[in-house]
């Protein structure tokens, strides 16, 4: 009844648990990995993964349409390697799927005839799950029924498009996202120039004075607007680095734009 998606690069100290956490709910496990040199395949074919590896990197959204056209059960459940299925939310699925199969869509339990569902996440920040700085209630679309719908070709923050109602399920999904500050500093460089790329392509142009708004801006919205201030250090740590990302964004889409001037 559910297939679990995952997109995957040299994520073998995260994959093992995530899979784990899989067990007893998805009925099929895919795998597109971007030619991992660690142990993730190996961690995925032991859990009875369906695993391929292209060789080439589309972006990540590109990349998920590729696991979920591989995907052969009526639901999807879209999740990744630093992602965690708790008991109560794997409970919960599993009593939706099965009411909605047999067409019994009012229980207490299952909010309306929904085709997707938006699944609240906790996100995990440097040793601290954190509870302000836009980063709590954090909605993601991951589950959904695979014939209508799809991911958006974006090179980084793909999103699912379905034509399907949406509704929202209450138990969380465990994010580890940054577990210390090497990863941190690593996902500021890849996911600013991910953004860059991405605009540049849709012709959008850079400059110093872009770069430092953006990011003013970008630690103003999480630190004051979104309460960054109630997480304490761990919220001001987090607000300087996403004013990282929107700067070097910029930066970066700056560099572009001279360098296609000078070519």
């Amino acid at each position: 009844m559910l297939s679990a998606i995952l997109i995957t690069r040299n994520e073998a100290h995260n994959l093992e648990d995530c899979l784990a956490s899989l067990q007893g709910l998805a009925d099929e496990i895919v795998v597109v990995d971007t030619q991992s040199s660690d142990e993730t395949v190996a961690i995925a074919q032991r859990f009875g993964a369906h695993v391929t590896q292209p060789f080439d990197w589309p972006g990540f959204g590109p990349q998920k349409n590729r696991a979920l056209a591989l995907a052969t059960q009526p639901w999807v459940l879209s999740i990744d390697a630093d992602e965690r299925v708790t008991p109560d939310l794997a409970a919960e699925i599993n009593l939706l799927i099965g009411r909605a199969q047999r067409g019994d869509n009012h229980s207490p339990s299952i909010q309306g005839n929904y085709g997707a569902y938006e699944i609240p996440r906790q996100s995990w920040y440097c040793g601290k799950f954190i509870q302000h700085s836009g980063w709590r209630p954090d909605y993601v679309l991951r589950l959904f029924r695979r014939s209508n719908a799809k991911f958006s070709e974006d090179l980084v923050h793909e999103r699912v498009i379905t034509t399907d109602a949406i509704g929202q399920l209450r138990n969380h999904l465990l994010h580890f996202s940054y577990r210390n500050f090497s990863q941190v500093l690593a996902k500021v460089d890849a996911y600013s120039s991910a953004s860059a790329q991405q605009a540049f392509s849709r012709g959008e142009r850079g400059s110093m004075g872009k770069a430092l708004a953006h990011g003013a801006w970008a630690f103003f919205r999480t630190y004051v607007l979104r309460a960054g201030f109630l997480d304490g250090a761990h919220g001001l740590a987090l607000s300087i680095s996403n004013a990282q990302t929107s700067y070097y964004k910029y930066v970066k889409l700056w560099a572009m734009g001279q360098s296609k001037n000078t070519n």
